[in-house]
C-alpha cells in the first residue's frame, strides 16, 4: 500500500486532499496555488479531521464517475459513520458555480458513534496559527489572504473544544468565504451535493472513452479536470508541493504552477476524449502568454494567473512529507531556458484552429501571434538549454528540446495550409525540413545505435521516445526501433522506465518516472510489441492508489508512489495508453 492513499476533491477553483481516514490533509486558499491552510500532509498543524472513537477500519471510494469522495469509518464496537466530501461545482444562473468552498457531510450508519472534529488552520507557510472567532453556527478563521468561514449544524462548542460527542444525526460543514448562507447549512449541503454529483455524471457521460479500462480513463479525466484553474485556463502540474521523488532525496519541488509542457499533454489527453472545453480555457491562457512575450523568450512555467516571478523559497516551519524536507514554495524552473516550450505552445493551441466544436476557434489573428513563437523556435533549436528535466547545473543541446522546436514549425505549416496561406505554409515547411535534417544527423549516435538525450552525448534519455508521438519520425524507422531497444536495456527496470540513469544535480535517480513508462508503452505499441505494451500498462494500473490515482514516481523495488500528487503527466498516460491499446467499440458490442 502506498503512503499516498489520498483522494482529490475540487471544482476548478480549489482542491482538497482527503486521506483514507477522512482527514483533509491539504487544501490551499483562495485558489489551487494559494496558502495551504490545511497542511498536515507536509507535517504542519493545519487539518480538518473527523475521528471516530475506537476506529479500526476504513473504506473509501469515489461516487461513480464523480469527484465526490465517501469515506466509511468503523469502530471496534460496530458503530460506523460515512464522511462525504466534495467541492461544489454546477451550472447556476447561466454560469459555472465553483466557489472557493468545500463541503463535508457526516452521516451515522450504525450504533452510537462517538466522533471528534479537529479543526486547525495555518497560514504564512505554517508560521502563523489562524485566530478563530466563533458565531452561533459558524467559526471564522482570520487571515488577510486566506481567511475563511466554516458554517455547521454541529455543536460549535464541541468543535471549538475538540470534544467527543455522539453523532445522532447527519451533520454538515460548509467551508468557504466569510459570508452568510441563504438557507440552513444542511439543506444547502445536500442540494449542492446532488447538483455537483449530477454535473460530474453528465460531464463523464460525454467523454468519448475507449471500451477497455473505462473506469481508469474516466477517473484520470476527472482528475485532470480538477487540475485546471478555470478562471484563467492555467493547469497545475500537480496539486501539491515538496513530496520528494524518493526518500530523503531533497528532490522536493512545488508543482502548483502551469508548465506549458505539462499543460499541452493534459489538454491533448482530454481532447482525445472529446472533452474540448478545457482546450478553450487553456487557449485563452496561451493567447495571453503569447501576447505578453511578443515573440521573445517564453518561460517554461508560469503561475496559474500568468505570474512571471515564481522565486523559490523555503517553508522552514513545515517539516515536510514524512519529515523529509525541505518544503519549497515557488519554482526556480521559471528562470530556466527550456527551448521545448515553443513547441508545446504551438502544439497546445493547434487543435483550436481545426476543431469546429469550439465556441471560439483560433484564426488568422492567433496564427500571426503564434508565428512569432515559431520564429523563436527556429532561432534556438540547436542551442543549449536546461532540457525537459530542468537540469540546474548544466546545459546541452537536448534532443527533446530540438524536436519540439521542429514541432512548432511543422504545426505552423499545417495551420497555414488549413487557413489557405500557401506562402506561409511553404515558409514553415522549409524551416521544419531544415531542422529535421539537422536533428536526425546530430541526435543519432552511431556508437550507441540510438538517439541520445543531447547532441554529441552518449547518455540515453526517455524523452526521445516522443519523436514518434509528435510525428517527427516514423515508428517503423530502424533508428527509432533501435532507440526503443537501447532504452529497454538501460533505462527500463521490469515494467518501469527511468528518465535517465546518469548523475544530475542531486545524484543518481532512484525512482522510475511514470510518464516515461507511458511513453515507452506508446513506443512499444507503435513498433508492434502490443502484448508487451499491454502488460506494462496493466502493471502501472496495479500501482495506482485504491482510488485510481498516480503520483510522479514509482520505487521499482517496493512499488511505492513518490513525488507530487496527483501528477498530471501520469494521469495523461492512463488516457493515452488506454486509447492506443483498447479494442474498438465495434469489437465489443
Amino acid at each position: 500500500m502506498s503512503n499516498l492513499e489520498l483522494g482529490i476533491i475540487g471544482n476548478g477553483t480549489v482542491a482538497g486532499l482527503i486521506n483514507e481516514h477522512g482527514e483533509c490533509v491539504w487544501m490551499c486558499l483562495p485558489r489551487l496555488d494559494g496558502e495551504p491552510v490545511f497542511n498536515s500532509l507536509l507535517g504542519g498543524r493545519g487539518k480538518f479531521a473527523i475521528t471516530l472513537q475506537g476506529h479500526c477500519k476504513s473504506t473509501q471510494r469515489y461516487r461513480r464517475n464523480t469527484a465526490v469522495i465517501e469515506t466509511e469509518l468503523e469502530a471496534e464496537d460496530g458503530s460506523a459513520i460515512r464522511i462525504t466530501d466534495y467541492c461544489p461545482r454546477f451550472m447556476d444562473k447561466g454560469r459555472m458555480f465553483r466557489p472557493a468552498s468545500m463541503v463535508r457531510r457526516i452521516t451515522p450508519l450504525r450504533g452510537m458513534p462517538r466522533i471528534r472534529v479537529d479543526l486547525f488552520a495555518q497560514s504564512q507557510r505554517g508560521d502563523y496559527n489562524m485566530v478563530t472567532r466563533r458565531g452561533v453556527n459558524h467559526i471564522k478563521f482570520l487571515d488577510e489572504n486566506a481567511g475563511f468561514r466554516i458554517t455547521t449544524d454541529a455543536p460549535v462548542s464541541y468543535v471549538m473544544d475538540g470534544r467527543d460527542f455522539v453523532l445522532d444525526r447527519e451533520l454538515s460543514f460548509l467551508m468557504g468565504p466569510d459570508e452568510s448562507l441563504s438557507d440552513r447549512v444542511g439543506v444547502i449541503a445536500l442540494e449542492w451535493l446532488e447538483r455537483t454529483a449530477d454535473h460530474w455524471m453528465s460531464w463523464s457521460r460525454r467523454l468519448a472513452t475507449p471500451p477497455d479500462w473505462q473506469d481508469a480513463v474516466i477517473r484520470a479525466a476527472i482528475t485532470l479536470k480538477l487540475c485546471v484553474y478555470e478562471e484563467t485556463g492555467g493547469i497545475v502540474a500537480a496539486l501539491t508541493t515538496s513530496i520528494p521523488e524518493h526518500a530523503g532525496s531533497q528532490r522536493n519541488w512545488d508543482y502548483r504552477f502551469c508548465w506549458l509542457r505539462d499543460a499541452y499533454f493534459t489538454v491533448t489527453a482530454l481532447n482525445r476524449l472529446s472533452a474540448v472545453g478545457t482546450l478553450e480555457y487553456y487557449l485563452a491562457y496561451l493567447r495571453n502568454t503569447v501576447a505578453h512575450t511578443k515573440g521573445g523568450h517564453i518561460q517554461p512555467v508560469y503561475g496559474i494567473a500568468l505570474e512571471h516571478d515564481l522565486t523559490e523559497g523555503f517553508a522552514n516551519a513545515l517539516p515536510g512529507y514524512r519529515g523529509m524536507g525541505p518544503v519549497r514554495f515557488g519554482n526556480q524552473a521559471a528562470e530556466h531556458i527550456q527551448h521545448d516550450v515553443y513547441g508545446h505552445v504551438v502544439l497546445g493551441a493547434s487543435q483550436a484552429f481545426f476543431d469546429d466544436r469550439l465556441h471560439a476557434k483560433a484564426g488568422e489573428l492567433e496564427f500571426e501571434h503564434f508565428e512569432g513563437v515559431g520564429e523563436r523556435a527556429y532561432a534556438v533549436w540547436n542551442t543549449p538549454d536546461a532540457g525537459i528535466w530542468e537540469f540546474r547545473g548544466k546545459a546541452h543541446i537536448h534532443t527533446s528540446s530540438a524536436i519540439m522546436c521542429w514541432a512548432a514549425c511543422d504545426r505552423l505549416a499545417r495551420i497555414a495550409t488549413f487557413l489557405g496561406k500557401p506562402e506561409r505554409a511553404n515558409y514553415w515547411n522549409a524551416k521544419a525540413d531544415e531542422m529535421r535534417t539537422g536533428i536526425l544527423d546530430l541526435a543519432w549516435n552511431e556508437k550507441r545505435q540510438a538517439f541520445t538525450g543531447a547532441f554529441g552525448e552518449d547518455a540515453l534519455d526517455a524523452s526521445v521516445l516522443l519523436m514518434a508521438e509528435i510525428g517527427f519520425i516514423d515508428a517503423a524507422d530502424e533508428r527509432f526501433i533501435k532507440t526503443v531497444e537501447r532504452i529497454d536495456e538501460e533505462l527500463r527496470d521490469g515494467y518501469h522506465v527511468y528518465r535517465y540513469r546518469v548523475e544530475d544535480d542531486f545524484g543518481l535517480p532512484q525512482t522510475a518516472f511514470t510518464a516515461c513508462t507511458f511513453w515507452h508503452i506508446d513506443a512499444l505499441a507503435r513498433i508492434g510489441r502490443i502484448d508487451e505494451a499491454r502488460a506494462m500498462f496493466e502493471d502501472v494500473l496495479a500501482h495506482r492508489t485504491r482510488l485510481g490515482l498516480l503520483s510522479e514516481d514509482i520505487d521499482t523495488s517496493t512499488g511505492e508512489l513518490w513525488g507530487n500528487f496527483p501528477q498530471t503527466y501520469s494521469m495523461v498516460g492512463i488516457i493515452n495508453a488506454a486509447n492506443r491499446l483498447s479494442r474498438d467499440w465495434d469489437e465489443v458490442v
